[in-house]
């Protein structure tokens, strides 16, 4: 359930409409792109018209309380993905904190009262909670969620929102149930910062310090045995969008994971201590590689970790997530798109892949829209409930052309290993642009074909309808609001002044803790509860540096 857009309240609306009825709530995040450069809201006109726009404004933790309120984080039938890069490890710390608060809300619900003078556990259940709040709003107005709440929402997230759990709570309470929440958060955060580089640009920090930022983010998890979240998502899917064929996003996408790999290791992480954390993510297209890109990756990962690094069954084991391609849809004959990425998720689950997400046929042309999303969501319920082939696990495994077509692109995809090496690894290929030009050429190479009708796309290029198929225009496009805008300035102007007294001390904290060797993800889970995302990133530029790319 793939949403985002305007602030978080009309995203958390989305969250239940999507999620209504499921047994699992499985919840992907879309942020604006405000918010995946790291900048806060801001009425500079280079910002103000992205708040909100093609994903959901997130800049303090108050966002990402009110974002995932009404689902229990914790809850093992509960698991959110976000889609963010840059400034993933802060928007990591927003919802991490936001799933403790929401377990220190359980605890007073159900223990009664909060902290007293002293640090005793006092008081009729929300008394101290009130106390707090009366001491720290005495002269500002609370934080509060926008409209009413969706009939699922429950507010749970919400009784806390201006608020932490340590505020409120004994310090060795607070500690308990804090190790207890991050034992138990399921998700997964995109965090991949070198596909990044290869294809989808959204770099903020230099490369070192990006991946100085991911080794800290790992380190803690290791530390504090978060054992069911996933720290980054390998993306193959970027570069397949950017243009790079199968083979190419396949063997980017795995030299991307060996390289991570040697990171962790090269800091002294044991490898079955992160492995498991680590989860792919691939598009899938129309052509023929793509049936099997799925149990390549996890035949090439499993050799490696076995025999290179020496790691256990789990380790070896390859968890990935399957988007159907976007540069497949088209904006002629747009209804053609559905049985586009019919094919393509039918590809996926014959592949055994471990998540789906199938595209809305619309996307060529605009954001989903509630019909578009119900019709994508229904090509997923009706292979896995109605065909009575996707009943079977490996249905066409054994057939000739599966598995000659494994062999074919696993020994396609170790040559492009070789070409990596011969170039410095992938870090050293990075400097010379190599991934970048080859997703380049590969790209045009695609659009020649289907310009010259050499490769035929059904009402594009072939098969026009009477009136020549032309560009459909959107009926409705889906825009984040003034209102909503505006609101999201507010509510950071209000953050930053109760705030004020707490931020420059907890930043510069935190920049002692970069040029040092402090764990930083340990330090930012500290300071999101003061400071905001533009706040901590810009902080951190003056100690990590920003990104520049090799020309």
């Amino acid at each position: 359930m793939f949403a985002g857009e305007g602030g978080p309240e009309r995203t958390n609306r989305r969250f239940h409409y999507v999620s209504a009825g499921q047994p699992a709530k499985r919840l992907s995040t879309a942020f604006d792109s405000v918010t995946l450069y790291g900048e806060d809201p801001d009425p500079r006109p280079d910002i103000f018209g992205k708040v909100g726009n093609s994903g959901v404004s997130i800049a303090t933790v108050d966002d990402a309380k009110k974002l995932y309120s009404g689902f229990d984080l914790c809850d093992p039938r509960t698991s959110v993905s976000m889609t963010i890069n840059g400034p993933a490890p802060i928007l990591l710390a927003f919802f991490m904190n936001a799933a403790i608060d929401q377990q220190c809300e359980k605890y007073i619900a159900a223990n009664g009262g909060g902290a007293a003078e002293g640090g005793k556990t006092t008081g009729d259940n929300w008394a101290a909670v009130d106390q707090a709040f009366a001491r720290k709003y005495a002269k500002a107005k609370k934080p509060s969620y926008e409209g009413g709440l969706p009939e699922s929402n429950d507010g749970l997230g919400l009784k806390l929102l201006g608020l932490s759990g340590d505020e409120v709570l004994p310090e060795e309470v607070y500690k308990k149930i804090r190790a207890a929440a991050l034992s138990q958060v399921r998700g997964t955060v995109q965090a991949d910062i070198l596909k990044e580089d290869q294809a989808q640009n959204t770099c903020i920090f230099s490369t070192e310090f990006a991946l100085r930022l991911m080794g800290d983010v790992q380190a803690y998890f290791i530390q504090q045995q978060v054992r069911n979240f996933y720290s980054v998502s390998i993306s193959g899917y970027h570069i397949a969008e950017a243009g790079a064929n199968p083979i190419t996003q396949l063997a980017f996408t795995l030299s991307n994971g060996f390289t991570y790999v040697e990171y962790y290791l090269s800091r002294g992480m044991a490898i079955d201590d992160f492995a498991p954390n680590l989860s792919f993510f691939f598009s899938n297209g129309m052509d023929p590689e793509y049936s099997v890109i799925g149990r390549v990756a996890r035949r090439i990962w499993a050799k490696a970790i076995k025999h290179v690094y020496k790691g256990n069954s789990r380790s070896q084991k390859l968890k990935y997530h399957i988007q159907t391609s976007g540069r497949s849809l088209h904006a002629q004959e747009i209804d053609f798109n559905d049985i586009r990425t019919t094919l393509q998720a039918l590809y996926a689950i014959y592949d055994n892949c471990n998540s789906l997400h199938t595209n809305a046929y619309d996307e060529a042309i605009t954001t989903p829209t509630e019909e578009s999303v119900r019709r994508a969501m229904a090509i997923q319920l009706i292979i896995n409930r109605e065909l009575g082939s996707a009943r079977t696990e490996n249905f066409i495994q054994g057939s000739f052309a599966i598995e000659e077509l494994t062999d074919l692109v696993e020994e396609a995809v170790m040559t492009e290993f070789d070409r990596l090496t011969d170039r410095g690894g992938v870090l050293g290929a990075m400097e010379r642009m190599y991934q970048r030009n080859k997703i380049q050429e590969e790209s045009l190479y695609y659009e020649s074909l289907k310009h010259s009708g050499e490769l035929p796309i059904v009402g594009v290029n072939t098969f026009l309808n009477k009136k020549g198929s032309p560009t459909i225009l959107p009926g409705e496009v889906i825009r984040s609001t003034q209102e909503e805008k505006d609101q999201q300035i507010q509510n950071l102007r209000a953050f930053r002044e109760r705030n004020a007294n707490r931020s420059a001390e907890m930043l510069q904290r935190l920049k002692t803790a970069a040029i040092s060797t402090g764990n930083l993800f340990g330090e930012l889970m500290e300071t999101v509860k003061y400071c905001s995302l533009g706040e901590i990133t810009n902080a951190l530029y003056e100690v990590g540096g920003q990104y520049r790319r090799n020309m």
